[in-house]
Parts: structure tokens; sequence; C-alpha cells
């Protein structure tokens, strides 16, 4: 049996090990912390106390266009645990409601009704979104410079009033892809309505895990994959390289070996541990997402979750009973110099104007979690500086949300690499295996 060894236990590494164990393959997993997931795991908020709440280091959503990741939770069992919403509650200070969710009417024009009643727009600006989504189903397979401008400077081309640019394309594209407006590349912003909005009417429904995330890559699923290894605390010190091949890799001081490696990093930590890569990585820069946990004594909404207009906070999701709430920051760089308790102040104050009962409440207790390296910036000209999953050295390849998936920053895009480097392995191993489930068209 190929033995095939990765190296880290984000959404990537472990893609391609759910990928390649059932596929004939022997594979050990090597993960420098003690639990998996990458940026999209969990863990105690006070490691020392025995019945210490478990939190997600920030809340990740998915939608039902994210076809990749939900093959990957099926491949693991634990897709059940994924539960779907198909109504968005877009809240303004103040508290006026408008919620969106499809009606009965085909796509692209399932979400012409609730459009019609969004209380946060004006006529103008809905029927100038209305023609942006149509420019974007338009325009998305003949444009060719949606990858040199930003989305603001399509946003202005098309003349979208400065409201509906804050109310609708920046609260769902900000979060989406975790960049502004004005850093974005607009061919990820179009992915993102096309896939999402526009291609299929319930595309757009959103997944929120109903367990902490850790617990969806727990040692009871991976018995489901079969030949796989997964090795916690095992940090790579470097891959060697002899003869223009890679011939192992050094774990405690002791050379591991395989047939074929995979190298599931993020992009800062490669040239760390393969010099001899030579990628040039000077183009990519990270982006911060900022999660803010709050525990009050009293239920302060119903919703499950919200999206927050017109103030730092862009979305609430309520983890327990209304009285446990995580708060979301994406593209997050003005608050990543700010002290903790200054945060916490940002996060009761503007969440008291949308949701009144927290004006009463009394805040039990606070975690800020600053992921100051959660995505690469998806910004103009990247995409051409993506690498492919093969490398110079045939028995090494990459995986990882910042390699050329197709999608941007994503748990589909980290998902995705992962089974594309488990492509390019069966490939060179003579067996040739598909694993990639094709974008909705």
């Amino acid at each position: 049996m190929p033995s095939v060894l990765v190296i880290g236990g984000g959404l990537a590494g472990l893609a391609t090990a759910a990928a390649l164990g059932p596929a004939g393959f022997e594979v050990d997993l090597l993960e420098t912390r003690g639990f998996l997931g990458g940026r999209a795991t969990s863990y105690p908020v006070n490691p020392g106390e025995e019945n210490s709440e478990i939190i997600d280091n920030c809340q990740h959503i998915l939608m039902r266009c994210c076809v990749n990741l939900i093959d990957f939770y099926k491949r693991l069992g634990v897709f059940d645990r994924i539960r779907f919403y198909r109504e968005f509650f877009f809240i303004e200070p103040g508290g006026r409601t408008s919620p969106i969710s499809a009606g009965r009417l085909p796509a692209p024009f399932h979400f012409t009704g609730s459009m019609l009643r969004m209380h946060c727009l004006d006529l103008g600006d809905k029927i100038a979104v209305s023609r942006g989504l149509l420019a974007i189903r338009k325009e998305r397979a003949r444009r060719t410079d949606l990858d040199r401008i930003t989305m603001l400077d399509w946003l202005r081309e098309k003349k979208q009033p400065q409201r509906a640019i804050d109310r609708f394309w920046s609260q769902v594209l900000v979060s989406a892809i975790n960049e502004d407006l004005d850093k974005m590349a607009a061919m990820h912003a179009f992915q993102v309505f096309w896939l999402g909005f526009l291609a299929r009417a319930n595309s757009y429904e959103m997944g929120v895990p109903s367990i902490p995330l850790g617990e969806l890559y727990a040692p009871d699923a991976w018995r489901r994959v079969g030949n796989t290894r997964l090795q916690l605390r095992s940090p790579v010190e470097r891959i060697v390289v002899e003869d223009g091949a890679i011939r192992g890799v050094m774990v405690g001081g002791e050379r591991r070996t395989a047939d074929y490696y995979v190298c599931a990093l993020p992009f800062e930590r490669v040239a760390g541990i393969l010099p001899e890569l030579d990628l040039d990585l000077k183009q990519f820069t990270h982006s911060p997402i900022t999660g803010i946990h709050l525990w009050f004594d009293r239920t302060i909404t119903q919703l499950a979750h919200a999206t927050l207009l017109d103030r730092t906070i862009q979305w609430m999701f309520n983890k327990s009973k209304g009285r446990y709430l995580q708060l979301v920051v994406s593209a997050s760089r003005e608050l990543v110099e700010m002290e903790r308790g200054a945060v916490i102040d940002l996060a009761v104050r503007e969440l008291a104007e949308f949701f009144p009962r927290a004006r009463e409440a009394k805040l039990e207790k606070a975690h800020v979690v600053k992921e100051l390296r959660a995505t690469f910036s998806a910004r103009p000209g990247l995409e051409a500086h993506r690498p492919a999953s093969a490398t110079k050295f045939a028995n090494l390849f990459l995986a990882g949300d910042w390699t050329r998936s197709g999608w941007p920053a994503t748990m589909e895009g980290a998902v995705r690499s992962g089974y594309l480097a488990a492509e390019a392995i069966t490939s060179l191993a003579g067996s040739g295996r598909t694993f990639l489930v094709p974008d909705l068209e």
C-alpha cells in the first residue's frame, strides 16, 4: 500500500487524508498542536478548569454552495451536525429588522420578494442592487479584468449608491472573503454572489455547526475513514531534500519517510521547513478576524443569528439560549491594536443598539480572539501568484486555502486544495481518482 505523509492538521490536510485513506493509501498526518482543525477549531476558554466552556476560535459557517466542504463532512459522518438556516436577518441600529429568504420564483429571481420588503434599503437602493446582481450574472464569464480591479471599483462602475454598498454588498462580501471592498479582487466577490445567491435557489442557505468545531474531527469520525493515523503534537522541523527529491521529514530529531508528501501548512510557514522550494510569496499578506464571546445573565435575543448594519460588529451568533453570543468582525484591522477591554466595551455598546435587552443585562464574562493570520488578503493580481498543488519535487504536493484552489480563503477553498493534492497523488501513483466535487452551475 503506497504511503503518504501529510504535514498539517488544518482542513486542507484533513481533507487530503479523508480522500486518500479510503482510496488505498496509508496516510500519516502530523500536526504541531494538540488538536485538529487549524484556524477552524475549538478549545476550552480556561484550560485549567475542569468544566471550562468550549468555544470556537471564531464562528465558521458554510453555505450549500460549499459542495466540497459538505462532501468532507459526509466522509467523516458529521454532516448531520450542521444546521442550515433559510432566513437571514439584517438589523439596523434601533432594532428594525429586514428578513431575507428565498421565495417561490426560480433562481436567480428567488430573492425578489424579500428584496422588495427590505426596510434597510430604499427603492433606489433595491433597484441598484438588483441591476448589480443581474450584471454579475451577465459579466461573470466574459469579463477578463475581474482579477485586476477591486470590487469597490466595479460597484462604482455600476453606480451603486453608498447605502447599498454599505448595507448590502459590503455586509455580505467582507464576511465571506474577509477583506474590505477596496482591497478584494472583484473575481472573488463575483464567485460569492454567483454560487451563493444566484446559481441555485437554495445555495445561499447558511450552515452552522451545532457542536464545537473540534468535535467535527474527533477520533470516532476518523475510524470511518480508515488507513489514517493522526499524530498530534508532532511538529515537523524540516523537510529533507536529497538528490532533487523529498526523502523524509524530521520530527523530534527522527526522520519519517513515505512515498508521497503533502505540505498543508499556512504560506508563512512553508519556507521555514523547506527553503529549497523557492516559492515567491512576497505578494501574500494577511487579513485578520476578531471573534468576541459574551456571556450575559439573561437572554438578549431569540434570533439564531443576525447581520448588524452600520457598526463595527458585523455578525451575531446565538450560541446558547440568547445568553452566550458570539460576535464577529472580519477584516478587523482597526481592532488589532485595541486593548481587550476596549474591544469588549465596544461590542457591548454596539450590541445594545440592536438588542435593547443588552442594556439591562449584566455581562458575566467575555473572551476576545484575534486571529491576526486568519486568511490571506484576496487582493487584485494575487491569483497568478497562488501556487498549484504540484511542486518542482515530483513527490511533494501543496495544500492550503492559499494555494490555487479556485476559491478564496474559505473552509471550502481549504478542502478543495486537499482534494486537488489527493488527486495529484493518485495520478502519480497510477490510480487516477477524482475527489473534487464540481461547483454549482
